[in-house]
């Protein structure tokens, strides 16, 4: 036991490590650009206040000296009198972020008007969550019925035609079957809309459902994307499994066959496929960016897109800060998982 809580904390120092260091790479390739945005909307708001105010100068040299005062002024209270490298910035702006404090918007609010970076994003991860939650239950649930059904008839003419949907179907880009899926449901059978933004407000007592029926289109092509793969990949650790001598004896005695395929064979891969399901969750949350964009689904994805088209740095550092969190955190999880279904595991560590 106390081998095993040694190894928890060096896995969560290496984790802790590789956060920083993503976020250490975020900053220092943005870091140039965030000044010189930061640098061009103090300029325009010095600007815009001079013109409001009506202040009459004797010449346009005076104008301009009043501007640049007012712009360095402004640049030293937010603390960008020095270089975005220098120590002190750099090692504060690492900090706030780490901290969740992830400052405002310069260009994006949420649906309640908010520009603080931390609302936006909060307000676009449950979606996100739903839509490929969602998405990933129903292909698990598939695709453990389907696998060990496959499985049991290796190398029939069934199982090889999902070897090639599958094969095929992982292949496929998923905007491209996004796009076509709009096409057949939202224009030849119009039985879905086009965008799956809901239409109704957040305070309507209705928007659950006409969040859900928005979803619908999306989450089924996310579902006819992978429940190939996820049937082909359960397959393939139950067909191993099923080679193993106590499977063997287990059918020299006489345990019937789907005693065998769904209870021994699928709970001895559950290590390898709970890991790929936690890493697949945690990978869509960040990779979701083409799908959402394609339904225009209100989630991580799409703000990611509309974040980097505005080139909102804050948001953009704060999306990649999150992502990175939820999938070492997903990393981390899936530690624990093997820890606790696989003896052999609990013993290494």
């Amino acid at each position: 036991m106390a081998g095993f809580h040694r190894a928890l904390i060096r896995r969560t120092i290496n984790l802790l490590i590789v956060l920083f260091l993503v976020l250490v790479l975020t900053v220092s390739l943005l870091g140039e650009t965030m000044d010189k945005i930061l640098t061009d909307n103090i300029r325009q708001e010095v600007i815009a206040s001079l013109i409001d105010s009506k202040i009459k100068f004797q010449d346009a040299e005076a104008q301009q000296a009043y501007v640049d005062q007012q712009i360095k002024l402004r640049i030293r209270n937010l603390g960008l009198d020095e270089p975005w490298y220098s120590p002190k910035r750099f090692l504060n702006t690492i900090f706030k972020v780490m901290m969740l404090d992830l400052g405002r918007s310069y260009f994006l609010t949420s649906d309640n008007g908010s520009p603080e970076v931390l609302d936006i994003i909060a307000e676009k991860v449950p979606r996100t969550l739903l839509l490929f939650t969602s998405a990933t239950v129903i292909i698990f649930v598939l695709g453990i019925y389907i696998g060990p059904y496959l499985a049991e008839r290796y190398r029939s003419k069934l199982d090889k035609a999902n070897v090639f949907i599958s094969m095929y179907s992982n292949s496929l880009p998923g905007f491209w079957v996004g796009m076509i899926m709009i096409y057949l449901f939202a224009f030849i059978v119009p039985i879905f809309p086009v965008r799956s933004t809901p239409t109704s407000s957040p305070s309507d007592p209705f928007y659950i459902i006409d969040l859900l029926y928005h979803m619908a289109l999306p989450l089924i092509t996310l579902v006819v994307l992978s429940i190939a793969v996820q049937s082909y990949f359960v397959r393939l650790f139950v067909v191993n499994i099923l080679d193993e001598d106590f499977i063997k004896a287990k059918r020299a005695i006489g345990v019937p066959k789907k005693k065998i395929l769904y209870s021994h064979a699928l709970r001895n891969a559950a290590p390898p496929l709970l890991n790929s399901i936690i890493l697949g969750l945690a990978s869509s949350f960040g990779g979701a960016l083409l799908v959402e964009i394609v339904f225009e689904w209100p989630g991580v994805g799409f703000l990611f897109y509309e974040a980097i088209t505005v080139f909102d740095v804050p948001v953009i550092i704060g999306l990649v800060y999150i992502s990175t969190i939820i999938y070492i955190a997903a990393v981390f999880l899936t530690d624990l998982a093997y820890s606790v279904f696989d003896p052999r595991v609990k013993a290494i560590s």
